[in-house]
């Protein structure tokens, strides 16, 4: 394989705390440890909804780039520039980096869904090669898209391996849930949940960044207040990875009932550190907990979720016997050079 220099086109700031930017971050650490030359581009902040500034100076820093040079564009930016993506695509090997379409995002209307996919489309028809974060996604982009499956390349985030951990069940259970505060991880839910479950013991730590969308934090905030929790939740916004480091080893299960995700770091997280987990059956979430290490629920289902975590707060036995299942889930998990290596193969592939 030829290693070499490539331009990583990144929406804003690479230490921004969320999965996508944690990934891409990970994956130029491993790229330069291959021996990769990778030259990082901020395209700046906004997107997916760039103003018409920061849109054109996206196109110009694009431009910009020397021809024949390959290029990674971030999905989050990427499938709202489908005219640089034509032209780009002359002159340039292109690959896509797709976390999960812009279309799935919660909170986008029925017309901006059709727009958004309408353009990711667009500019998935101008790449040479396309990286997703998990097999769901590339079902996605293969049959809404028009991706052929020979220019697809799954390269999944990896996880880094704790140290095993000793749980004591007979303390009160500690709920974990991290994800950016957005509609999509469904928060709103979660907290419904919980307040049909007073009459248990249990406490609950959120951890996720609050600027995101400064109203869906303003309703978490006022959902805990309306249902009496606030004696029981903590919001620790985002944290260094330290401080998460330790959560996941204090907490006893691990909750978050997204609505959608392109993989789930947080849950292959919770599964390394040997928590059960309960999440959706959403998106890539399936593909990312085994059955033996969690329980799964359809999305936006307040009910079964509350039947799940009664469930696990009054059965430590039933929350062994998962963390069992994570611990050997764990195991199989994969690793950051690997999928280092896979993703740069997809761009070996394009050059």
């Amino acid at each position: 394989m030829v290693k070499g220099d490539f331009v990583f086109a990144i929406p804003g700031d690479l230490d921004t705390p969320t999965g996508g930017y944690i990934y891409d971050k990970r994956i130029i650490a491993e790229l330069r440890a291959l021996g990769w030359r990778p030259e990082v581009l901020n395209l700046g902040d906004g997107f997916p909804k760039p103003n018409a500034l920061t849109l054109a100076a996206a196109k110009a820093h694009l431009t910009d780039v020397p021809k024949g040079r390959p290029i990674v564009i971030d999905g989050l930016a990427f499938g709202v520039l489908p005219e640089a993506a034509e032209a780009l695509c002359e002159t340039h090997p292109l690959i896509a980096l797709v976390h999960h379409p812009l279309a799935l995002e919660t909170g986008v209307t029925p017309g901006q869904a059709v727009a958004l996919r309408g353009s990711e489309r667009a500019a998935l028809a101008c790449t040479r090669g396309v990286i997703v974060t998990s097999p769901a996604t590339a079902r996605t982009l293969a049959a809404d898209y028009g991706v052929g499956a020979e220019r697809i390349t799954v390269a999944p985030p990896g996880t880094d391996r704790p140290k095993v951990v000793q749980r004591n069940s007979a303390d009160v259970p500690h709920l974990l849930a991290v994800g950016a505060v957005v509609p999509r991880k469904g928060y709103d839910v979660l907290t419904d949940a919980l307040g049909l479950l007073l009459d248990l013991p249990w406490r609950l730590t959120i951890v996720g960044d609050c600027s995101r969308d400064p109203p869906t934090a303003a309703r978490l905030r006022a959902d805990i207040e309306r249902h009496r929790l606030g004696p029981r939740v903590a919001i620790e916004d985002a944290v260094p990875a330290e401080r998460l480091a330790a959560l996941y080893a204090a907490s006893d299960l691990f909750v978050l009932p997204s609505r959608y995700e392109g993989f789930g770091m947080a849950y292959a997280e919770a599964i390394a550190y040997g928590l059960p987990v309960i999440g959706t059956t959403a998106g890539a979430i399936p593909d990312t907990v085994p059955a033996a290490a969690g329980v799964l629920i359809p999305p936006d289902d307040v009910a079964a979720l509350a039947a799940a975590l009664r469930r696990l707060i009054e059965q430590p036995e039933e929350r062994e016997k998962l963390a069992a299942g994570a611990h050997a889930a764990a195991g199989t998990l994969p690793t950051w050079r690997g999928s280092a290596e896979l993703f740069a193969q997809a761009i070996a592939r394009a050059s």
